[in-house]
């Protein structure tokens, strides 16, 4: 079914803009200008990224166009991640070493496996879709550890007066951290279909493909999502607990957000 949308369509489809504004205008609010600023923003992003895919997908270009593409989002996670959580040292790195392995693993199993072929038009989508799923995640996972360790600081370092490493010292904050971030992702994954219908199923059902086979193909995607939160969460947990205590097992000095510069 091409051409599902038109312009015209997607002009009319603006009005839906116009009731959350009104919605803030009523409720007094003050979040108008946020509200259609958001929808012109993402509008002229999508715009954007629909016309390099197009050019991406087309027959005979290089899957290395594809994989650059992956490349640049990994890298433009990192510095999200960094602007999101100023009080985490060193965290563009660490997300990008993350997202690397957790591409490794979801992507080498989906394309390597032959789950889905290996082409620009799946590999793009499907790698945006482990990042994006995967990066309020890695974020809060960070953001957590770190003030677990800050607010538990007497805790931690009486653990280590005991003689205990760091790693095991910190491996209680660890838990809690992981499991704040997993468990929304297992929530959503638990209520997917009967809650609510994914966007990947439900785009492909409108574009006309047989319901089973978005369903199968909406079930791979949560499998890889589910996967990959899991991986970036515990690398960057692990990682940071490597650079919040110094070699000779003494816990750095922490920052609150308040404290660090955007």
């Amino acid at each position: 079914m091409k051409d599902m949308v038109n312009i015209a369509g997607l002009a009319v489809s603006l009005a839906l803009v116009g009731v959350a504004a009104a919605v803030s205008l009523w409720r007094r609010l003050g979040l108008e200008r946020q509200i259609v600023w958001a929808a012109a923003r993402a509008l002229v992003q999508l715009l954007l990224v629909g016309g390099a895919l197009a050019l991406l997908v087309e027959p005979g270009r290089s899957l290395w166009w594809s994989v650059l593409w992956v490349v640049a989002m990994v890298a433009y996670a990192g510095d999200v991640a960094r602007r999101r959580a100023p009080e985490v040292p060193r965290i563009a790195l660490l997300v990008i070493a993350a997202f690397g392995v957790a591409a490794a693993i979801t992507l080498g199993v989906v394309f390597g496996l032959g789950v889905l072929p290996l082409q620009g038009r799946t590999l793009v989508p499907v790698a945006g879709m482990m990042v994006g799923n995967s990066m309020t995640a890695t974020v809060l996972a960070a953001r957590r550890l770190v003030e677990e360790l800050r607010d538990k600081r007497d805790e931690v370092e009486a653990r280590l007066a005991l003689g205990q490493p760091s790693r095991q010292a910190a491996a209680g904050y660890v838990r809690a951290a992981l499991r704040s971030a997993l468990l929304p992702q297992i929530e959503t994954t638990k209520a997917t279909g009967l809650v609510f219908l994914p966007g990947a199923m439900t785009g492909l059902i409108l574009a006309g493909v047989d319901p089973v086979q978005a369903v199968l193909v909406q079930a791979v995607v949560m499998f890889l999502v589910l996967a990959s939160v899991a991986t970036t969460t515990v690398v960057v947990a692990l990682g940071l607990v490597r650079r919040l205590f110094t070699p000779d097992h003494r816990l750095l000095t922490l920052p609150r957000p308040a404290d660090t510069t955007p």
